[in-house]
């Protein structure tokens, strides 16, 4: 939606030093609120961490939800499927996949599954309603006591608006069958206020199998108070199903089977819903403040792929099924204290938090859907606690520190149709987290951090003993938590009127990244890797009407261990860099012009196979008028560039080929799309 027609209504938080209200910076994940309580303590964060207003997030133009996260510098949100699975992430030099190292919460809210029938850390963010966004908290690395699994490269946490200034509804149309409809409206009720939103969405795409998406979306909240002293009760619902356009062969392109959008099983596709109910509670006093959260979620999902088509089974096809069905539930209470050390000020924080999955998860071969054979159905129950504490003191005017621990437990027990893959596994981590801010000096900060971090593996990997597909052979265990340690730098300056710049140099070590494939139903061994790189942040604003934005990261990316095969990390960015202007305020005319270069990768570990670079434009201009009224234009793609969404080297086999062939497979960008947006506010 237009930023114009939002402003009144979403919270401004351009940049992360000071004057947002508390009640914003607390709900987005900050304890205490950027400036602390009551004007206590600033938390010692990173010249990598921020906070981001959601009308600045909503300026930006869009391809998908998901794509909102890009407004993080440094990272990459990309799709290489139909539009109702989850995104694809990259960040810090890693392929993210669908999660399983970036923590995404969304009103307290895991977006991440664990032991997920695609996926470990699968996060599926298609429910999101971009409108209803109040503040995006990012953290990159796992230096924060506050998250724990799949946040070593970084979290995301995303709180909706308690209210809006003004009712809002809007109908956007564009290419490729693109028809979306919004309406989010608050109301007083009581002493707190009513907040309800529907949406519906369509899009076919340019495929030649069209992706038929139809979405239905739904959001209630109740809420009083504020984020430091009142409560808020949230239900939503979110339903979807799509054919999809995975990824296809580069020869089969080259050879004319399929044009660059076509398919080689157009029956691939999914169905899913996710229904949620969660509260939050916080009351401060002179003492600190306590907070406590909790919810809910009913989540359902069947995935069809067909990835390597007749290799496995040159008769009746490659195609499977994902099956997975969960309830979840869990919850959050912290207390953060305020006191003095020897006189000076000091903040002890400690917290628990607890979540229980109980899933059934399964693998099927299928043909056109379907169903053919069982490879797996089993039933799992895993659940989790944690408890941090941090202490955070300010010794000087230009020193503060920042000292944590975190101790996490897990307990997993496995019911596998395949009796020998049943078993129970616990299992348990302790990771400390430090910081330091030296400064201001002259408008500048100097940050100094390191943290342990850890991601789970799906509990399936954790017991298993033979491979579900063919019992006689015996599968390696995957721990159940893998450990990781994070270094890093920084430094953060705004002696510029406007203009706020920061550098960090990081540095992450991965134990292993030993993953359970939920498309075999196998566990692959990987090997011990080290990351370290340099990311430069830049957001200026020129006028409150204009603001420029520019950032880079490079990264080196490698296994840690020698092996013939090669160093380099498959999937893993080099480079990722965005630049990007938005202009208007109030009403009148407004835009942005958004540039994403997603570097090339080495697709093996020798680094004879990589992928191309990805550069994409996208456009906005439109016009507010003063009743309330909006009508914007959306150019994606601007440039039309034939460029890949992503690209993956594997084997595979064609209909008619003698025997399977390595080879690039690409998913590629959607050619130049427009989408004309009316939106009204009352």
């Amino acid at each position: 939606m237009p930023a114009p027609v939002l402003a009144q209504g979403e919270i401004r938080l351009d940049e992360i030093e000071v004057t947002a209200p508390p009640g914003a910076a607390a709900s987005a994940g900050y304890p205490g609120g950027v400036a602390g309580i009551g004007g206590g303590l600033r938390p010692v964060e990173a010249a990598s961490a921020g906070i981001i207003g959601g009308a600045e997030a909503n300026s930006r133009p869009v391809t998908r939800p998901g794509e909102v996260l890009e407004a993080v510098p440094g990272l990459i949100v990309t799709q290489h499927s139909g539009e109702g699975k989850a995104n694809q992430f990259f960040l810090r030099g890693f392929n993210l996949d669908h999660g399983t190292d970036i923590a995404i919460l969304v009103d307290g809210m895991p977006v991440n599954m664990r032991t997920h029938a695609h996926g470990q850390g699968y996060a599926d963010l298609n429910f999101l309603i971009p409108e209803l966004v109040g503040a995006v908290a990012f953290h990159k690395g796992p230096y924060f006591v506050r998250d724990g699994d799949f946040a070593s490269a970084g979290s995301v946490r995303i709180d909706y608006l308690d209210k809006l200034d003004r009712n809002i509804a809007l109908t956007t149309l564009g290419r490729f069958g693109f028809r979306r409809g919004l309406s989010a409206a608050s109301v007083p009720l009581g002493a707190g206020t009513l907040l309800v939103a529907g949406e519906a969405q369509a899009y076919d795409g340019p495929w030649v199998v069209p992706d038929a998406l139809r979405k239905l979306n739904g959001v209630a909240r109740y809420s009083q108070g504020t984020a430091t002293d009142g409560f808020a009760v949230t239900g939503m619902a979110y339903w979807a199903k799509w054919n999809a356009t995975n990824q296809i062969p580069e020869r089969a392109v080259a050879e004319g089977i399929i044009g660059r959008y076509g398919t080689l099983d157009p029956t691939d596709g999914g169905e899913t819903g996710r229904f949620s109910l969660s509260g939050r509670w916080s009351q401060s006093d002179a003492g600190g403040i306590t907070r406590a959260s909790a919810y809910v979620i009913r989540y359902r999902m069947n995935l069809w792929n067909d990835f390597t088509y007749v290799l496995n089974d040159p008769v009746t096809g490659d195609q499977f099924r994902q099956r997975d069905a969960r309830v979840l539930g869990g919850g959050e209470i912290s207390r953060v204290i305020q006191g003095d050390l020897f006189g000076l000020p000091m903040e002890n924080e400690v917290g628990v938090q607890t979540r229980t999955d109980a899933i059934r998860v399964g693998l099927f071969n299928t043909t056109a859907r379907r169903y053919r054979s069982t490879v797996l159905d089993d039933r799992v129950l895993e659940a989790s606690a944690a408890f941090y504490y941090e202490n955070r003191v300010r010794w000087t005017d230009w020193l503060r520190t920042s000292l944590g621990v975190r101790a996490d437990g897990y307990t997993a027990d496995v019911r596998s149709d395949t009796p020998a893959n049943s078993g129970r596994a616990r299992d348990g981590i302790v990771t400390p987290k430090l910081g330091a801010v030296f400064g201001p000096f002259a408008d500048t900060e100097i940050y100094l951090n390191y943290g342990g971090g850890f991601h789970s593996n799906d509990a399936r990997g954790v017991t298993a003993t033979v491979d579900p597909a063919s019992p006689l052979f015996t599968v390696s265990r995957a721990p159940f938590l893998v450990p990781s340690t994070g270094y890093e730098v920084g430094i953060r300056n705004r002696s510029v009127a406007g203009l706020e710049t920061s550098l960090a140099l990081f540095r992450l070590d991965f134990a292993s990244e030993t993953l359970f494939q939920g498309d075999t139903g196998t566990t692959e061994p990987s090997r011990p890797t080290r990351r370290f790189g340099i990311e430069w942040s830049n957001h200026y604003a020129v006028t409150p009407w204009l603001r420029l934005e520019g950032d880079l990261t490079i990264t080196n990316a490698r296994f840690s261990d020698r092996d013939p095969i090669g160093r380099r990390i498959p999937e893993a960015p080099t480079s990722i860099a965005s630049a990007g202007l938005t202009f208007g305020e109030g009403r009148g005319w407004f835009g942005a012009l958004r540039f994403r270069y997603f570097g090339p990768r080495p697709l093996i570990e020798d680094d004879s196979v990589r992928s191309k670079p990805t550069a994409l434009l996208n456009g906005r201009i439109g016009y507010a008028f003063d009743t309330g009224t909006s009508l914007s234009l959306d150019v994606l793609n601007l440039t039309n560039a034939r460029a890949d969404q992503i690209a993956y080297f594997y084997a595979s086999r064609l209909p008619g080929e003698a025997a399977g062939s390595a080879g690039r497979h690409i998913h590629p960008v959607e050619p130049t799309a427009v989408r004309l947006t009316l939106a009204g506010r009352f």
